[in-house]
């Protein structure tokens, strides 16, 4: 069952889409630079899990799973990608980054090298076992 927020979070989770067009939208209108890598982490998490629901809200890229809701979010700035697992702190092995009190971790991503790992693609799997952030009502 997905996670609510922490309670003092006022934000609302992205509305669930079959369609994966919002997220090619998003990708064509970032950093060209940029783009090879998020193409590559995009094709990752639509290799790792099917039956997949996007969602782009605060120039983020979310996927999500119907039984788990929002589990992964994505990122780019001028020379990064955040990929952020939602329940990261739950993982075997957790992503490096994050301790905001919440259960999510993340990794910064500058290559295509980075995100075309082992153990990027085990995080990725993962995220499809825990409980993300639920999705609206």
């Amino acid at each position: 069952m997905p996670k609510p927020r922490k309670s003092g979070s006022s934000r609302k989770p992205p509305e669930p889409n079959k369609s994966h067009e919002p997220i090619e939208e998003w990708m064509q209108n970032l950093v060209p630079s940029l783009q090879p890598l998020v193409e590559r982490v995009d094709a990752l998490i639509r290799e790792a899990h099917s039956d997949l629901r996007y969602a782009i809200k605060w120039k983020k890229a979310y996927y999500g799973l119907p039984d788990v809701g929002w589990v992964i979010e994505m990122v780019a700035y001028d020379v990064s990608v955040n990929v952020v697992f939602l329940a990261g702190g739950d993982f075997d092995d957790p992503p490096p980054l994050g301790d905001s009190g919440d259960s999510s971790r993340y990794i910064k991503l500058k290559s295509e090298a980075e995100a075309d790992t082992d153990e990027m693609r085990q995080w990725i799997r993962q995220a499809g076992e825990h409980a993300g952030w639920e999705w609206p009502s």
